[in-house]
């Protein structure tokens, strides 16, 4: 974990532990009980629901074309595989979204707090 100045003179961090992740529900409901679960059993930090996304996928050898709400939580590499799992384990779908990026960089106190969160 390294620190520096952004461009306007606030402290960020540069730290590649931090994962932002993106998972798709079928509706708010869903997506509720999901993050709900994550955040309680400290896998995430917090998760954002975006309330309606349209996705346009292949499944099946057809193009569907459906409404769907988006999650975006932030976790850690190290907490991944379990938020990955148990989002599976309480998902409707068949093959659920769970992709996470690194966070590259990040206000530092931002940074600490979802450290602070997952317990540690």
């Amino acid at each position: 974990m390294t620190r520096r100045l952004a461009m306007n003179g606030e402290s960020v961090m540069e730290n590649m532990e931090k994962r932002i992740v993106y998972i798709t529900a079928p509706d708010q409901e869903e997506g509720a009980m999901i993050a709900k679960a994550l955040v309680s059993e400290k896998l995430a930090a917090c998760v954002n629901i975006v309330p309606s996304i349209r996705s346009i996928y292949m499944w099946k050898g057809e193009v569907c074309d459906e409404k769907e709400v988006l999650l975006i939580a932030k976790t850690t590499a190290r907490k991944f595989p379990a938020l990955a799992q148990r989002v599976v384990s309480l998902h409707s779908y068949d093959i659920p979204e769970v992709i996470a990026a690194p966070i590259a960089d990040g206000s530092i106190p931002y940074m600490e707090w979802i450290d602070e969160a997952l317990g540690g």
